[in-house]
């Protein structure tokens, strides 16, 4: 992770190919165009790969939770329930359909705690959308039930762990819908662009459409389409589609790195008794594209982010509480609902009862949580030079904690 650290000839030559023709808008033009598709190449290869019935390419993974929601039939009012750990576009694109955004605790998988899913279920819940972050799955199965307990729909949000699978099926193929972002650090990049995932023939239809104006591509050239429903512009253009073509071919080469640079990091991190790992449902499945681990205190962790930062070696290594984009409590725009277009007031209302220390059950598991992402460029050496030196930092601060005590 991500992607674009392995960029080469077979990029280029997939982008060189829609170059030579000059279309570049991934409908019409059929003649000028000579047969390149590449779109509907990346389609194919998405279900081939993933196993997954049918996939929708947009121009980023946002508009692809955005055209998600719509088809699901998610809309004003309804609510959807999401994890206080997420990126900002999880919760944008809930408020682009009209829905009312409902945060609710993780616990140690870093992903939605389904206690606190039970808990936050109200006539007006709609969806469960989990996400699942730094290339791990949440814990599906007692969501899936109590999807199915309340007939709500399921929507994975899998924008960040493309590859990875949660037993034997990838995520973003196991609810209704899933969704993908292949933006630029991505473990797969088409640069900017996204996919929405479904076995369903009918959502399928309804995102084919809602992604391009609402057309439904069964007339003989774009003029003659019909507009069965609203839609909007999101679609992927056949450059960024050709540089996911590219990059879908070598994720097994990706996840192979991924892997191997987790494990011996791991190991290494792994000597201290301090340190504890996130809760993986399914090891196996994990993409391992971040290793997230814990010590045991706030104040331990901030010490560590100084140390690392005062070494010079604390790029790489996130620590989420205090991020801008990543956890509820900076979030101070969605707090204050600060929009440049009025919101509705149902929106507004549920908004503003949201507080930076909201959840402090959130707050025990990510102020202790660092999350070191796994490059595809380290070699064997610049691996064990990285854990060796974080490791090295931790036993400081843990020694200079002990002497003040």
């Amino acid at each position: 992770m991500p992607g674009f650290e392995l960029f080469g000839p077979e990029e280029r030559k997939e982008v060189n190919d829609v170059l030579e023709t000059g279309i570049y808008m991934r409908y019409g033009f059929d003649g000028p165009r000579k047969g390149i598709w590449k779109s509907k190449e990346l389609e194919a290869a998405l279900c081939e790969r993933l196993g997954v019935k049918y996939a929708q390419l947009t121009s980023s993974g946002t508009s692809a939770l955005s055209t998600a929601l719509a088809i699901l039939g998610v809309g004003a009012g309804d609510e959807v329930i999401m994890p206080t750990f997420t990126f900002v576009a999880s919760f944008e694109a809930v408020l682009s359909v009209g829905a009312i955004p409902v945060l609710v605790d993780v616990d140690s998988t870093l992903t939605l705690d389904p206690a606190a899913v039970r808990q936050a279920i109200t006539p007006r819940t709609k969806c469960i959308m989990p996400v699942h972050m730094c290339g791990a799955m949440a814990d599906l199965d007692p969501l899936l039930a109590i999807c199915k307990e309340h007939d709500i729909v399921l929507l994975e949000d899998a924008c960040q762990s493309t590859g990875a699978q949660y037993k034997g099926r990838h995520l973003g193929t196991i609810g209704q819908a899933g969704t993908l972002s292949f933006d630029f650090v991505k473990t797969v990049t088409c640069a900017e662009g996204g996919a929405v995932l479904t076995n369903s023939e009918e959502l399928y239809i309804r995102a084919d459409g809602y992604t391009d104006h609402g057309h439904d591509h069964k007339g003989v050239d774009r003029g003659a389409d019909l507009h069965p429903f609203i839609g909007y512009n999101y679609r992927i253009s056949e450059l960024h589609a050709a540089v996911g073509l590219a990059q879908i071919r070598k994720l097994d080469k990706f996840l192979a790195i991924q892997k191997k640079n987790h494990q011996q990091l791991k190991a290494i991190l792994s000597t201290i008794p301090e340190i504890t790992f996130r809760q993986i449902p399914d090891p196996s499945g994990d993409s391992c594209t971040f290793l997230s681990w814990f010590l045991p205190t706030e104040a331990l962790t901030r010490g560590l982010v100084a140390e690392l930062k005062e070494q010079g070696i604390l790029a790489g290594n996130f620590y989420w509480f205090d991020n801008n984009w990543h956890y509820y409590r900076k979030w101070t725009h969605l707090h204050q609902a600060a929009s440049l277009n009025r919101l509705p007031e149902a929106q507004q209302i549920a908004l503003k009862k949201l507080s930076p220390d909201a959840f402090p059950v959130s707050d025990r598991i990510m102020s202790r949580c660092i999350s070191t992402a796994i490059s595809l460029a380290w070699t064997e050496e610049q691996t064990k030079d990285k854990g060796e030196k974080i490791a090295a930092a931790v036993k400081k601060v843990l020694s200079r904690e002990k002497a003040t005590v």
